[in-house]
């Protein structure tokens, strides 16, 4: 089964029904049906939820991330992980809540959807399925 790991980025403009909305709908869509597998890190959750909350208030951004919530596995941080994280701060210089996103890509043998292009500075090591640079 495919597995994608989402970027804060992706869930926000799905939720913000900006540039990219569709493409994650469908991925949302394929996830609900067991054809393929959504997780996201409990720090990239928490930074749509933030992102999100500057936009509609926080009680509304939070409701609308519970509805993802059957689709998406949300994956609490363990020492490892945030171990691997600081190793990709460390070689790569991303944002910090970024290298959750990309340690968990590569933990799971993922694909990380993302608007980013930062995360190209880890080259072929990590999967990206590309959304569109600028939100519409």
């Amino acid at each position: 089964m495919k597995i994608y790991v989402l970027d804060a980025n992706a869930v926000i403009r799905l939720l913000l029904n900006s540039a990219g909305a569709e493409r994650i709908a469908r991925l949302v869509e394929t996830a609900a049906k067991g054809e393929s597998s959504l997780v996201m890190s409990v720090i990239n959750w928490g930074e749509a939820l933030y992102t999100i909350g500057r936009s509609v208030g926080l009680e509304r951004a939070t409701a609308d991330l519970k509805t993802l919530s059957p689709a998406i596995e949300i994956v609490i941080v363990d020492e490892a992980l945030t171990e691997s994280a600081a190793q990709i701060r460390l070689h790569y210089k991303l944002g910090y809540a970024d290298c959750f996103a990309a340690a968990l890509a590569l933990r799971r043998g993922a694909t990380l959807v993302t608007a980013d292009p930062d995360f190209l500075k880890l080259g072929k090591r990590l999967k990206i399925l590309a959304l569109p640079r600028h939100s519409a």
